[in-house]
């Protein structure tokens, strides 16, 4: 077993302060996360007792089976000019849990407008306990490349959120044109914080724009000819703009990610095989490039399916469960979710060529100057 001693023997002093501020910065987040209540404006209960009243056995025309639980909540409101009272309040649920809540004591509840009932679990402190799971895990493993990774996630949180209030606040701007810019400044400020201001970097965002914009211009010349029969946007009918603008601007963030990935990995490749061997042929470097393109396609390529297609199973399975026909269940559910794959695939296709070709110019120019 490793002792403390031991460990920081085999520390530099540099690692030593970097655990030290992670974990003073661990601690000092979680206190204050459990204490924030008086930045809500909306009333939040701590539980403090529980107890079930009733419970009934509920059969709907299909024949799925639930359970509607009545609780009883008394709890103490935290914040507010009630702070430190007690409140009750009756919780009613469905065993299934899709859109109530079963609370337990020591749950942090926001309180209905009415005061009568549950509205929703404060959940800040799970999420910045699962964000520093994530950032110490980023550390550990990429040391000060996953620090820039992680401030660059950071960045392109604050960039998409100002461009999302932009087109809020100001709805006569196109969202494509905001969409066209943060994808730009995403693509730039991300590869050259992860990779450093180097040729491969360069490669990289070359790639991504040109990848991306032309898959989109490919999507949109498909949605044009097919007058975008069978894509539902009957999810968007809340909104009270063009569905269509949106859908596209979420597929130019989509498939953003996607063909990054590619790009980086295909320049890094190229660029490293180059590093290694100054006179290796650009036939070589362009078989390998592709060959190493054909291996992370498929892979890449059913990544993002199943990542637009996982968010679409709840949906799937409330409507087969309501004994929805299969064709109507997946027209309603996955149509723009397959659509959004399929424009990511092209752009993850058209990545490969188009990283080869970059790198090689590059690598070209390194070579005249041997």
């Amino acid at each position: 077993m490793i002792t403390l001693k031991a460990w920081l023997k085999n520390r530099t002093k540099t690692q030593v302060i970097t655990v030290c501020l992670l974990l003073i910065g661990f601690i000092a987040s979680m206190i204050f996360i459990n204490n924030n209540y008086e930045l809500y404006d909306r009333t939040i209960v701590q539980i403090t007792d529980v107890q079930e009243i009733n419970r009934e056995d509920q059969v709907d025309t299909h024949g799925n089976e639930d359970e509607h639980v009545t609780q009883h909540i008394v709890g103490e409101i935290k914040n507010g000019s009630d702070k430190g009272k007690s409140t009750e309040f009756d919780n009613e649920y469905m065993q299934s849990l899709a859109l109530d809540y079963e609370l337990s004591a020591g749950d942090e509840i926001f309180l209905a407008q009415d005061g009568n009932a549950a509205g929703d679990i404060k959940r800040d402190k799970y999420f910045v306990f699962a964000a520093w799971i994530f950032l110490v895990i980023l550390l550990a493993v990429g040391k000060s490349r996953g620090a820039l990774s992680a401030l660059s996630l950071l960045v392109n949180a604050v960039i998409l959120s100002v461009a999302l209030d932009i087109y809020i606040q100001h709805p006569s701007i196109s969202l494509s044109l905001i969409t066209l810019i943060s994808i730009i400044i995403f693509t730039v400020l991300s590869l050259l914080m992860a990779t450093g201001f180097n040729e491969k970097t360069y490669t990289a965002i070359l790639t991504t724009l040109i990848a991306t914009g032309v898959s989109l211009i490919i999507a949109y010349a498909a949605l044009r000819f097919t007058g975008e029969q069978g894509l539902r946007y009957e999810e968007m009918a809340f909104l009270t703009r063009n569905p269509q603008t949106i859908f596209m601007a979420g597929l130019l963030i989509g498939s953003l990610g996607a063909v990054m990935d590619i790009a980086i990995t295909l320049s890094a490749s190229m660029f490293e095989m180059y590093e290694k061997n100054n006179h290796i042929s650009i036939e070589t470097l362009k078989k390998a490039g592709y060959e190493i393109g054909k291996d992370i396609m498929g892979t890449m390529t059913n990544i993002l399916f199943f990542a637009y297609v996982s968010g679409s199973i709840p949906m799937l399975l409330i409507y087969f469960k309501n004994a929805a026909p299969f064709g109507f269940t997946v027209s309603m559910n996955l149509s723009l979710e397959l659509a959004r794959a399929l424009v990511g695939g092209i752009g993850i296709v058209l990545t490969i060529p188009i990283a080869v070709y970059i790198s090689i110019f590059f690598i070209r120019r390194k070579q005249a100057k041997l």
